[in-house]
């Protein structure tokens, strides 16, 4: 019986399970977005989001090298492990925690699993980071009642009404 027991084995023995996690980690720390199905997203947020907070407890030099450590035990790639420190702990600094975001994307027509796309929150352009906008002020807009090419071609006319206006004034002089 499985009473209480609230870890996802996805149909699979423990080491097929942590190497399919560590295989699946690796992938989104290096492309940042990957697709795979609803109940593997949902393991993998789980197995994730940790790691990637031990990227920011780090003070001294021997905590550095000692969480480099734990997260290489993780995921046993040395470049996603680079890839985590260098590249994505700067960007996730400021964030309390949420690193990864789950969109489902429907069902996959061969076996009718469900497909989600799990992504770093603060990869993404599309949606943008929240927090990062709310601390830069939005660009202000300037927008003119008329469109710049008609100013350029404004002056012109004014020279053909000043003639003309010229033209008529000497006109009753001349009369």
């Amino acid at each position: 019986m499985r009473h209480g027991d609230k870890q996802n084995n996805l149909g699979r023995k423990k080491a097929h399970r942590d190497a399919l996690l560590m295989n699946l980690a690796c992938q989104i720390i290096t492309h940042k977005r990957i697709v795979t199905t609803l109940a593997k997203a949902k393991a993998l947020r789980k197995y994730v989001e940790p790691l990637i907070t031990k990227t920011k407890k780090s003070a001294t030099k021997e905590e550095i090298s000692h969480n480099h450590r734990i997260v290489f035990s993780y995921l046993n790639d040395k470049l996603a492990v680079k890839e985590l420190f260098t590249v994505v702990a700067p960007k996730i600094a400021t964030r309390p925690g949420g690193y990864t975001r789950i969109i489902k994307l429907g069902i996959r027509p061969g076996d009718n699993a469900e497909k989600a796309m799990i992504e770093l929150v603060d990869f993404n352009e599309i949606y943008g980071n929240s927090i990062a906008t709310a601390a830069e002020p939005a660009k202000k807009t300037r927008r003119s009642k008329a469109p710049a090419a008609p100013k350029a071609a404004a002056p012109a006319a004014e020279e053909v009404v000043s003639t003309e206006e010229a033209a008529t004034e000497e006109t009753p002089a001349a009369e």
